[in-house]
């Protein structure tokens, strides 16, 4: 035994340990992952897609109920997007079907980072100085409601081809969604971090720094609900003004009345909307890894 703690067991007292370290990189990605398998969410997520499942096979092909069986069930989707020969002209063995889904991302690439590229700094700007809300925030809450559909006309109009006005209304959808919630983000960090700060003797330039930061951590929840937006913009302006794209799949798909390849081009959209919005988040978690590692050490 140490002398440290022979000292420490003669007085009574329990010998002092070294703090423990908190886990960063890899080891805080295996600690969130091993707690949560330990959790019951992800069974509980699976449970729920299970039944989710289940209830639209029996809708659909089990009970056969007026109106919801003119719907294809999932099986006879899942036939037809894993078939090599499929009935209705789309499956993952069709180029064309990967041709509307890269054409759909470079145009919500674009839009998003237009729409972050205008609405972050803006936003900033709104929420940071009151003169420059009273300007601006009129302007863009009589713009804001305007549906995304009643833009099109002028979009066609103001912008020629294809391609152009399609970006330009999903740009525009999502430019408001950044720029409001940047501007709340900022109007929701409390002052009175910044006052103790200062008490504590820190300087303008930390204060500053700590509210670039706390705003950057507000900012990558406002993100992912930016490029959601852009997402169903997005398909509706390619159901109107588009000649490839998964919102032009879906709409062909309806004309040509075939309802597999319509149900395919939506499940796409929701599996390629997650996708985008999980990498929004990650490479958010990536940049604020401080943040992240102060949620995990809280258990969220």
């Amino acid at each position: 035994m140490s002398v440290l703690a022979d000292d420490a067991f003669a007085t009574g007292q329990r010998p002092a340990t070294a703090p423990r370290r908190q886990p960063t990189g890899l080891g805080l990605l295996a600690y969130r992952a091993s707690k949560g398998v330990r959790s019951p969410t992800p069974y509980l997520m699976l449970l729920g897609i299970a039944l989710w499942l289940f209830t639209y096979w029996l809708l659909c092909e089990g009970l056969q109920l007026p109106r919801i069986e003119k719907i294809p069930g999932p099986v006879t989707i899942l036939s037809d997007w894993l078939s090599s020969e499929p009935r209705q002209g789309t499956s993952i063995f069709t180029p064309v079907y990967y041709e509307h889904i890269y054409v759909s991302c470079r145009r919500i690439a674009i839009a998003f980072f237009l729409a972050t590229l205008l609405g972050v700094p803006l936003g900033l700007l709104m929420g940071w100085s009151k003169t420059i809300k009273d300007y601006t925030f009129p302007v863009l809450e009589t713009l804001r409601p305007i549906p995304i559909m009643a833009w099109v006309p002028l979009a066609i109009l103001m912008f020629s081809g294809y391609e152009t006005p399609v970006i330009f209304l999903a740009t525009l959808a999502s430019f408001f969604a950044t720029t409001l919630n940047t501007m709340l983000g900022v109007q929701s960090i409390d002052e009175s971090y910044f006052r103790a700060a200062g008490c504590l003797g820190s300087k303008k330039w930390t204060s500053s720094a700590m509210w670039w930061c706390g705003r950057i951590a507000l900012d990558l929840h406002g993100l992912q609900i930016s490029i959601g937006v852009a997402w169903f913009s997005l398909v509706a302006a390619e159901m109107v003004s588009g000649d490839f794209g998964l919102g032009y799949m879906i709409l062909s798909a309806y004309v040509n009345s075939v309802t597999v390849p319509m149900v395919i081009g939506m499940l796409t959209l929701g599996f390629v909307g997650w996708f985008s919005s999980a990498l929004v988040r990650w490479v958010g978690n990536r940049l604020m890894q401080w943040h992240v590692k102060a949620l995990a050490m809280q258990g969220r």
